[in-house]
């Protein structure tokens, strides 16, 4: 019997626009995990008609690129993502549409037509504030004084390969006191992703009177590239 020619997978058009977008994960739903967020956002997109494009292959998908997604857990005003489109839209419109089908706490908070490059290219640093208890103010502000004189600070925290240890001071460009209950901490990206709790870990450890009570509150507010001074974000880019 002659061989039967497998059937080749229909190929999809390319986008003809992409849009790159900023969101929110707010109060309880800090606890989405990237995987549920994923699946909630694509049934935003269904229920707000965004037309999207979709992968060519025997299983096309929605073309959807996150960026950096932030550990479960943790709040955050700073995540983006990029979609793109089968036919051109208003951006703003977009944001209105799938901001209203999402559930509470995700919110979009803007999205703009991409420009060329990679979205995750220009997100190499973060702004993240920390809330903290148990360690007073005195005690916090030596923890921060004797981390940042270190040259390395070495940590440990157990990941999917099994225990791994890291330098969790080469990854800190800024740590402040922000109040008696706040730390401050702009870092950049690396492998691996050095996180704030990696940072609590490493002022414990210089500091051994830092003892927190409870686990800390982790909001990251900003995310984007460091120009020496400041965060520039993938939209401030734009402007």
């Amino acid at each position: 019997m002659a061989e039967t020619k497998r059937r080749q997978p229909e190929q999809q058009a390319p986008p003809v626009q992409k849009l790159w977008v900023r969101y929110a994960k707010r109060g309880r739903a800090r606890f989405t995990s990237h995987r549920d967020f994923s699946r909630a956002f694509e049934r935003a997109l269904r229920r707000a008609g965004v037309p999207m494009a979709y992968s060519s292959g025997f299983n096309p998908h929605p073309r959807i690129s996150y960026a950096n997604a932030s550990p479960t857990g943790a709040a955050t005003e700073a995540e983006y993502l990029e979609i793109g489109l089968a036919q051109p839209r208003d951006p703003d419109a977009v944001r209105d549409a799938l901001d209203s089908a999402l559930p509470q706490g995700l919110d979009v908070l803007q999205v703009v037509v991409a420009t060329a490059g990679s979205l995750a290219d220009g997100l190499d640093v973060s702004e993240w504030r920390m809330s903290i208890g148990g360690p007073d103010a005195g005690v916090t502000e030596s923890a921060v004084r004797a981390l940042l004189d270190r040259d390395a600070l070495e940590v440990e925290r157990m990941t999917k390969s099994g225990l791994r240890t890291f330098d969790a001071r080469a990854a800190i460009i800024a740590l402040w006191v922000v109040d008696e209950h706040t730390l401050g901490l702009v870092s950049r990206h690396g492998v691996p992703l050095v996180r704030p709790d990696d940072v609590l870990q490493a002022l414990g450890r210089v500091e051994p009177r830092f003892e927190l009570s409870q686990p800390a509150l982790l909001t990251r507010l900003d995310q984007g590239r460091w120009n020496g001074d400041r965060i520039v974000g993938p939209f401030d880019e734009q402007a």
